[in-house]
This record gives structure tokens, C-alpha cells and sequence, in this order.
């Protein structure tokens, strides 16, 4: 009985805590539906934030894509004003380009710097001189109105910067001026005529040579080299006048007829005579038919031409003496030749004046007296290249000799290093003033006895 009474007691018991526990369970499971609707509608409400913010992006993007009709319309009309404008200048050019070719016009800048060193070139002969200085500095500006009827100009400066020397009216020392300009017709090759300033048609080195194209440094030093004067009347190498030359016979003879104004004040020239002067050459090689001539072709070309001019004024007054005629011819050669893959350059010249116009205050060479002038000089372009460059050793001799008065002589040698040709080029030069008899009353830089210069030169231009 006992153990029935506690057999149905521990079953009452178990049933009840089974109850119990499946009651716990209902509770957990309603919080846990209730806990998982709770994270639905978070997530839809994410969701739905999320799309929100995927449509009003896309929306973004459209309006940038696609501007309005008003800012597409703007922006076609901006890029019609840009392409006009593009049609217009590319328009411009095109006549630019035509009228250039049409008239053959050409321009290019020249210079040459220097830094001289002169012995006794100073305070009177006390002092060395050391001088930097532009010694050329050349724009140039050609070109056609027909094919007859052109135009050439160069308008520079010369020797700006050099030590005591200032004449801007000339563009010497300061200032810059008309060196060269002129019209010229051409009937044809064999008639051509030149009006305006221009070379003196009577020697070689400072009546044809271009200044830029030079075997030595610089042109002879009686007619405006290295630190010298020229022997003649001139506006710094040219005079103002009228010229007729041409080639004849396919180039074998280069003629040059002048007629300029050469001495011109009132006092030195009182019947203001005109200046006659002419040249002629023979081409016995290649012909040289151009107005500017090269002093070394470095092997570009086979030249031997023999040639002689004159050059005439009358009634001058000279030295205080009136009635004076003042006359000078010279004879020249130049021979310029490839020696393989280099080239040898060779010019001479003899130069007689009766009355000379000048003073020329490293001499003993004063207005009115007889002169002869001599130089000759060489070079030897070498084959092969040092670097970018070649070298080009050469010398010079000339000599000034004065009537009843002492010589004077101008030895140099020098290196040109040619680097474009005569277009690009380095060149280091000594030149020595050889007095035979100390020079009375030297003017400026010279002392009147013996002087070295030492110069070395930059030269480019296109």
C-alpha cells in the first residue's frame, strides 16, 4: 500500500515539472518569432533605404550624363565659335605661308661675341686692354615683289661694347642702324641693278665676302679687321649708291659697276663729287654668281677666280690740300679646293692707293698720302672630326706700307673649330701690330709700338 501511495506521488510529480518545462518552451519559442519579426522589418527598412539610395544615385548620373537641352545647346554653340575660330587661324597661316612663298621672303639673325685681349691697349699705351664685346649682331630680311623686283636689308650693330669706341649714328660701338639695304631689279642674270646701301664694288674681302662666312677671324686689318680702320671712304664697309652688275658667259665673269657717294662733307668735298669704283672676276672652277661670296667654301665647292677693281673720286680736299684725287686699284686671287675629305682655302690681294681718304691712327698712314696694301692668307680644313666639330688652322700676312713713311705689318694665326659650318663656330686668333718705326702720336688703344691681340670668338646664326 505504502509503495503504491508513493509510486502515483513521484508520477503526479514528474508530470507536473514536464508541464512546467513545456510551458518555458512556448515562451521562448513566441520571443524568438517575436525577435525574428523584429529583425524583418529592420532589414526591410534597410532595404528599402538602400533602394532608395541606389534610384536617387542612378538619378545623379542621369542629369550628369544628359545636361539639359539649354546647357547641350550652349555647349554646341561654344564648340561652333572654337572650331570657326581654328578654320580661321589654320585660314591665316595658310595666307601667311602662301605670301611668304609667294615672295620669297627669308629672315635669320647673325651674331658674333668676342672677348680681346690688346697688350698696351690702355690709358695710352700703359695699361693692358681686356674687352668683351658683340662684335656683329645682324638681322637680315630678304624678299620679292616680282619675280624681277625684291629686296635686301640687315639691320646691326658692330662692335657694342668695345673699349673707347661709340658711334650709335652708325651703329659702331652703340646703337644699332641700317647696315645694308636695298632694291634691286633683275632683267636678268647677266643685268642686274641695286639701289640703296650696299657693298663698295672694288675688293675682294670687304667688297663681296660676307662677314659671316670667313676663313680667318676677321677681314684684313686695313679694311676694319680685328681692332683696324678702313683704308677708304665708307658708312662701316658700304656706301650709299647705285650698282649694276651681273654674270656673264654662265658665271665665267662676275661684273660690279658703282656709283656712290663716297667722301661727302662740305669741307672734304666741296663740288660733292661722286665716287666711282667697279670689279670684275674671272671663274676658272665653279662659278661664283652671288652678291655675298664665301671666304672659305670648307670643300662645298671648287673655286680659282683672279680678280681686279678700281675705285675714283675727284676734287677732293685732303690733308688741307685741295684738288686732290684720290684713286685705288687692286688685283686679288682666291682659290678654294677639297683636299679629300678636307679642303684648302688660299687668298692674296694687292691693293694701290694714290691720295688715300683716311687716317689711320695704328700707321703712319695719314689722309692724302700714297699707299700700298698686301696680304695674303691660307687655311686647311681637316677631315676628320674632334668631338661635334672640325678644325680649321690658318695665317695671315698683310702689310701697309706708306710712301717716304716707316710699314707696319699684321701677322696672325688662329683655329677656327666648326661645329655647323660657318653657322656654328669657335675661333681663337693672335694678331700682332708690327711697327717698323714707333708711330707718332698714337690714337686711343694704340700705343705706337709693337702689340699682340689675343681674341677668341663665338659665332652662330641661321
Amino acid at each position: 500500500m505504502i509503495a503504491l501511495i508513493t509510486f502515483l506521488t513521484t508520477g503526479m510529480m514528474f508530470f507536473q515539472l514536464n508541464r512546467v518545462y513545456a510551458g518555458s518552451k512556448d515562451v521562448e519559442i513566441e520571443m524568438l518569432k517575436k525577435k525574428l519579426e523584429e529583425i524583418e522589418t529592420k532589414r526591410d527598412a534597410e532595404l528599402e533605404m538602400l533602394k532608395n539610395r541606389i534610384m536617387d544615385l542612378e538619378k545623379e548620373r542621369i542629369k550628369q550624363t544628359s545636361p539639359p537641352q539649354a546647357e547641350v545647346e550652349e555647349l554646341k554653340h561654344t564648340v561652333s565659335e572654337l572650331k570657326t575660330k581654328v578654320d580661321e587661324q589654320h585660314f591665316s597661316f595658310d595666307r601667311v605661308a602662301k605670301f611668304m612663298e609667294d615672295h620669297k621672303l627669308k629672315a635669320g639673325l647673325r651674331l658674333q661675341t668676342w672677348y680681346q685681349f690688346m697688350e698696351d691697349g690702355k690709358k695710352s699705351g700703359t695699361k693692358n686692354l681686356n674687352d668683351f664685346m658683340l662684335r656683329r649682331f645682324y638681322f637680315y630680311l630678304s624678299g620679292e615683289l616680282t619675280p624681277k623686283i625684291g629686296f635686301f636689308a640687315h639691320i646691326a650693330a658692330d662692335r657694342i661694347g668695345q673699349d673707347g669706341l661709340d658711334t650709335p649714328s652708325v651703329g659702331l660701338g652703340g646703337g644699332i642702324a641700317v647696315r645694308d639695304a636695298w632694291i634691286y631689279y633683275n632683267l636678268n642674270e647677266s643685268f642686274k641693278i641695286q639701289m640703296g646701301r650696299m657693298y663698295v664694288p672694288f675688293t675682294r674681302s670687304f667688297g663681296t665676302t660676307s662677314t659671316f662666312a670667313l676663313l680667318p677671324l676677321e677681314l684684313p686689318f686695313n679694311q676694319g679687321g680685328v681692332r683696324g680702320s678702313i683704308f677708304y671712304a665708307s658708312k662701316v664697309g658700304r656706301d650709299d649708291g647705285m650698282v649694276l652688275w651681273g654674270n656673264l658667259f654662265k658665271g665665267l665673269i662676275q661684273y660690279r659697276l658703282g656709283m656712290s657717294e663716297g667722301v661727302e662733307s662740305n669741307t672734304d668735298n666741296p663740288n660733292d663729287n661722286l665716287r666711282f669704283s667697279g670689279r670684275v672676276s674671272l671663274n676658272l672652277l665653279e662659278p661664283e654668281t652671288t652678291w655675298f661670296n664665301k671666304g672659305s667654301y670648307l670643300g662645298e665647292k671648287k673655286v680659282l677666280a683672279l680678280g681686279a677693281g678700281l675705285d675714283y673720286q675727284k676734287g677732293l680736299v685732303l690733308s688741307k690740300k685741295p684738288d686732290q684725287d684720290n684713286i685705288g686699284w687692286t688685283v686679288d686671287l682666291f682659290f678654294d679646293h677639297p683636299v679629300g675629305q678636307g679642303a684648302v682655302t688660299v687668298e692674296s690681294a694687292f691693293i694701290d692707293v694714290k691720295n688715300v681718304t683716311q687716317t689711320l691712327k695704328y700707321s703712319w698712314l695719314i689722309s692724302g698720302d700714297d699707299a700700298q696694301i698686301y696680304y695674303i692668307q691660307g687655311g686647311y680644313l681637316f677631315p676628320c672630326k674632334i668631338g661635334p666639330g672640325r678644325i680649321q688652322p690658318y695665317f695671315r700676312y698683310e702689310r701697309l706700307a706708306v710712301a717716304h713713311s716707316p710699314n707696319t705689318g699684321f701677322p696672325s694665326f688662329g683655329i677656327n673649330y666648326l661645329i655647323k659650318g660657318h653657322d656654328a663656330k669657335l675661333t681663337l686668333d693672335w694678331t700682332l701690330i708690327d711697327q717698323q718705326k714707333e708711330v707718332k702720336n698714337p690714337q686711343g688703344e694704340f700705343s705706337g709700338k709693337d702689340q699682340n691681340l689675343i681674341t677668341f670668338q663665338a659665332a652662330v646664326g641661321f
